[in-house]
């Protein structure tokens, strides 16, 4: 039978075959990674991660990744440059190793903060770090939850985002929450907050923030929507002080909310940010594991919901060639 007779996408006869699955855990995400292995029925591949007393960083598979399909897990959180250099050192170590496509699957990757150019004199931090990543030798990324979906554009490679909202619309559903409203903390994330809202078949409510620096707080000033004898959970992509959601919050229980809880796909905490979160009105704050450690001993309020099967199906999809994007359908849950 000949290509010309097929229609649509390449059939799979003519694709040509994957190398073997690895996946390797980098030294940011070591629990995550072994949960995604477990999930996809296959052991990490061994590797080691040294940090040298003078900083240098120092990686090594130590197995035979020749002609095999390499994911290597690595999240760019605290300590943030470090944890990116190890990833393209990561990247590059497995080229070198003549690894078939080395996909780089990156949790959380914060540099996606800086995705423009709003100050004079600034550098656009995330296309930098997008084109360190290509240069290392990076077939493709697998990404959560980007703080603006558009980086995707700063890469020449394929970039599949991953969404943490479906596994925690999945859980705060799962509560029987009466009366619940969805609110986004700002205008930005307004579209975000929307597609979660609509996950749960729920209205949903914006808050019109200010942030006046770069201290990492804002003050949100006024709510678009109705919130008395609601309970309210507000959604957003990150939280670093936890700044965002208490205002938020506080700004809710004087609208007349009853119950507050919030849920971030990235819980980038400080240790500072703990106690104000424990004083604050919020009930609950649900985060996914994109981040480890976490401090859920010193703060009894966060509670964590694993993306190990997002990421498991993620990577099972793109090495079986399938579509990534089948697995964030729409709508709300029945």
């Amino acid at each position: 039978m000949s290509y010309h007779e097929f229609t649509g996408p390449r059939a799979m006869p003519f694709q040509a075959p994957q190398g073997d699955l690895a996946v390797l855990a980098g030294s940011a995400n070591q629990q995550l990674a072994r949960s995604i292995a477990s999930r996809l029925g296959i052991s990490l591949t061994p590797a080691e991660t040294h940090m040298f007393s003078d900083g240098n960083v120092f990686v090594r598979a130590l197995e035979n990744v020749r002609g095999r399909d390499c994911y290597i897990i690595q999240g760019v959180h605290h300590p943030v440059n470090d944890n990116f250099m190890e990833l393209l050192f990561w990247i590059d170590a497995l080229k070198r190793a003549s690894a078939q496509n080395v996909t780089a699957v990156v949790p959380y990757f914060s540099y996606a903060k800086g995705d423009k150019k709003d100050e004079p004199r600034v550098s656009i931090r995330a296309r930098v770090c997008a084109d360190a990543i290509e240069q290392a030798g990076a077939d493709r990324c697998l990404m959560m939850d980007l703080h603006s979906p558009q980086i995707q554009g700063f890469f020449h490679i394929p970039v599949d985002h991953l969404y943490g909202r479906y596994v925690l619309a999945n859980h705060i559903g799962s509560l029987g929450i009466p009366n619940l409203v969805i609110c986004s903390p700002d205008v930005g994330f307004a579209k975000g907050a929307s597609a979660f809202a609509r996950l749960l078949g729920v209205p949903v409510v914006i808050g019109n923030k200010e942030r006046a620096d770069h201290t990492e707080n804002a003050e949100v000033l006024e709510i678009i929507g109705d919130v008395k004898d609601k309970n309210v959970v507000i959604v957003d992509d990150f939280t670093i002080s936890g700044g965002t959601l208490i205002s938020m919050a506080e700004l809710l229980k004087d609208r007349g909310a009853n119950e507050i809880y919030a849920a971030v796909s990235h819980a980038a905490l400080t240790l500072a940010a703990v106690p104000k979160i424990m004083a604050s009105p919020i009930t609950k704050l649900f985060s996914t594991d994109t981040i480890e450690p976490l401090p859920v001993d010193a703060c009894p309020k966060l509670h964590v919901v694993t993306v190990a099967d997002v990421f498991a199906a993620a990577i099972r999809s793109v090495h079986d060639r399938t579509s990534v994007s089948m697995l964030f359908p729409e709508g709300p849950k029945t």
